[in-house]
C-alpha cells in the first residue's frame, strides 16, 4: 500500500499565522450580519479584498522561500486548471458543480495547505475564465479554500483506505456542500429579499432573531441548491473516488515530493511489510 502522508506544501509558522489572520478577516465578512449594530446595510467587500491580498502575498512568500518548488507549483497549476474547467460544466445549475469532487480528493492526497491554495487558486482562475468577477468572488474563494483545508486534515491519511475512506469522504462531501451553501447564502441574505418579510435581515436586530431568520431562509434555498450539490458530489466520489485517489497518489509518488531520505525509509518499510 502506498503511503502518502507528507504534505506537498508546508506553511512556515509565520505564514501559518498570516493565513490565520486572513481567514479571520474574511470570516468577519461572512458573519457581520450577526455582529452589526447599525441601522443601514454596510459594504462588506473590503473584508475580502484585504483577505485575498494577504492570501496572495502568502503564496508569493511561499514560492520565494522555496517552500513551493517547481513541481509543487506545476501540480497546483494543473489541478487548478482542471477544477476551473470543471466548474462551468454545471454552470451552478441546481447545485450541479463537479469541481468539489476533484478539490476534496486532491486535498485528501496532497494535504491541507495544498488544499487551501488549490481551492483559492481554482475559484480565482475559474472566475477569470468565465467572467465571474464580482463582489461575490471573495466569498467563493475563501469558502473553497476552507473546504480544501478541511478535506486535507481529515483523519487516516496514512492508515485509512478502501471502503472506509470513501465512506468518510462521502460524508465530508455532504458536509462541505452544506457548508458552502451556508457561506454563500450569508453573502447575499441581507440584500436578497425585501426588508418587511419574516426572512429579512434586521439591521441592529436581536441576534437570536437574525439567526432564526437566516436559517429559515437558508433551508428554503437548500432544497434547490445544497441538496443536489451534495447528492451529485457524493455520488461522484462513490463511483470514481477510488481510481481518482489512486491516480493522485501515483502522481504524488512519481513526482517524488518526499525528500530522498524519506523516500528510501518509506520504501524499506513497504518491503518489510
Amino acid at each position: 500500500m502506498i503511503d502518502t502522508t507528507a504534505d506537498v506544501v508546508r506553511f512556515s509558522l509565520r505564514n501559518s499565522l498570516v493565513l490565520s489572520c486572513a481567514s479571520m478577516v474574511s470570516a468577519l465578512g461572512f458573519l457581520w450580519p450577526f455582529l452589526y449594530s447599525g441601522k443601514d446595510l454596510p459594504r462588506t467587500q473590503i473584508f475580502f479584498w484585504i483577505a485575498i491580498s494577504i492570501a496572495l502575498l502568502l503564496v508569493i512568500s511561499e514560492i520565494s522561500n522555496s517552500r513551493l518548488d517547481a513541481k509543487s507549483v506545476a501540480l497546483l497549476g494543473v489541478l487548478s486548471a482542471l477544477i476551473a474547467a470543471l466548474r462551468p460544466l454545471g454552470a451552478g445549475a441546481v447545485g450541479i458543480e463537479p469541481m468539489w469532487f476533484l478539490l476534496i480528493l486532491s486535498a485528501r492526497v496532497f494535504g491541507p495547505s495544498f488544499g487551501f491554495l488549490l481551492g483559492l487558486n481554482s475559484v480565482f482562475v475559474s472566475a477569470l475564465l468565465t467572467g465571474g468577477l464580482g463582489p461575490w468572488l471573495g466569498y467563493q474563494i475563501f469558502a473553497a479554500a476552507w473546504i480544501g483545508l478541511l478535506a486535507g486534515i481529515l483523519p487516516g491519511r496514512k492508515s485509512m483506505r478502501g471502503v472506509k475512506e470513501l465512506a468518510m469522504l462521502i460524508i465530508f462531501a455532504v458536509f462541505a456542500c452544506e457548508l458552502f451553501g451556508i457561506l454563500m447564502d450569508l453573502q447575499f441574505w441581507p440584500w436578497a429579499i425585501a426588508s418587511q418579510t419574516q426572512l429579512s435581515f434586521l439591521p441592529g436586530g436581536v441576534l437570536s432573531e437574525n439567526i432564526s431568520r437566516f436559517f429559515t431562509f437558508h433551508f428554503l434555498s437548500a432544497m434547490a441548491w445544497d441538496v443536489p450539490r451534495a447528492v451529485f458530489t457524493s455520488t461522484l466520489i462513490a463511483l470514481a473516488g477510488h481510481p481518482v485517489l489512486s491516480a493522485l497518489r501515483r502522481t504524488y509518488m512519481r513526482a517524488a515530493f518526499l525528500t530522498p531520505i524519506e523516500f528510501i525509509e518509506r520504501g524499506m518499510a513497504q518491503k518489510e511489510v
